[in-house]
C-alpha cells in the first residue's frame, strides 16, 4: 500500500485552518483525508518556521544593502583616480 501524497497547496490550506482554531483537528482530518496527528506535525513545523522568514528578508536585505555600499565606494574610488589622473595632466600641459 503507498502512502497518500499531499500536494504543498492543499498543505499550506490544512495548516491555515488549523492554525485558525475554527474546527477540530479531527474535523478538518475528516474533511482533507491526513491523521490528524500529521496535521498536527504540520502545524508545528510551519509555526517553528515562521519566526524565520521575517529574519531572512532582513538579513538578505542588509547583505543588499551593505553590496551596494561596497559597490559604490569601489566606483567613488575609481572616479577619485581619474579625477587625479585628470589634474596631473591639466598641471602638465598648463606649463609648456
Amino acid at each position: 500500500m503507498q502512502r497518500k501524497r499531499y500536494s504543498s497547496d492543499l498543505k499550506a490550506r490544512i495548516v491555515i485552518e488549523a492554525i485558525r482554531e475554527q474546527r477540530t483537528l479531527n474535523e478538518i482530518a475528516k474533511e482533507y483525508g491526513p491523521h490528524p496527528v500529521q496535521i498536527s506535525k504540520w502545524k508545528k513545523q510551519v509555526l517553528e518556521a515562521l519566526p524565520g522568514i521575517f529574519s531572512e528578508r532582513s538579513a538578505r536585505n542588509e547583505v543588499d544593502q551593505q553590496a551596494l555600499q561596497a559597490r559604490l565606494y569601489q566606483q567613488i574610488g575609481q572616479l577619485q583616480v581619474e579625477v587625479d589622473w585628470l589634474k596631473k595632466g591639466l598641471g602638465t600641459s598648463r606649463v609648456k
